[in-house]
């Protein structure tokens, strides 16, 4: 009896929320279906000024694709290579220009072009709001990388500055 007692005493014990870790869980901000569509919206808006059709895909902080879309005009492996310069951007935490160049002239840096999922060309963007790395744009087809960037550079500006008024 005495066993059992003790046993239950020692269960109880440890049971005990003094014994609880007391775990935080960090906020952070996510980017969301309706701004996804701002900024392909925006994206849109940007290069209709240059007057270029495009493929634009929109990943959330985890590499999700939120939006992928693609004119008919655009060559459907257009899709993929946003998709994939938006992931590059995401997992860098840097435009894919710079990454591009920085990756070149570094020799260590010079086998990331052997990761399938790596695109490294412009226009993939990390988007970041409150300094803080929510997702990312891709924009391929829209007559070469300076215009791809341009492009996706133009629909963060246009979504998240007129956000600040």
């Amino acid at each position: 009896m005495r066993k059992v007692i003790l046993g239950l005493m020692v269960g109880m014990l440890f049971s005990s929320s003094s014994f609880a870790e007391n775990v935080q869980l960090p906020k952070q901000y996510n980017l969301n279906l309706a701004t996804a569509e701002k900024l392909t919206e925006n994206a849109e808006k940007a290069c209709q000024q240059l007057n270029k059709h495009f493929a634009i895909a929109i990943l959330d902080r985890g590499g999700q694709p939120l939006v992928i879309k693609r004119h008919e005009s655009i060559g459907p492996h257009n899709a993929l290579a946003a998709q994939k310069k938006a992931f590059t951007a995401l997992s860098t935490k840097t435009p894919t220009t710079i990454f591009s160049q920085n990756a070149r002239q570094n020799v260590d840096s010079q086998n990331l072009t052997s990761f399938p999922e790596l695109l490294l060309l412009g226009g993939g963007f990390p988007v970041v709001y409150q300094n803080e790395v929510v997702g990312a744009i891709g924009i391929a087809g829209s007559g070469g990388s300076k215009n791809d960037d341009w492009c996706a550079e133009q629909a963060i500006k246009m979504t998240f500055n007129s956000q600040e008024k």
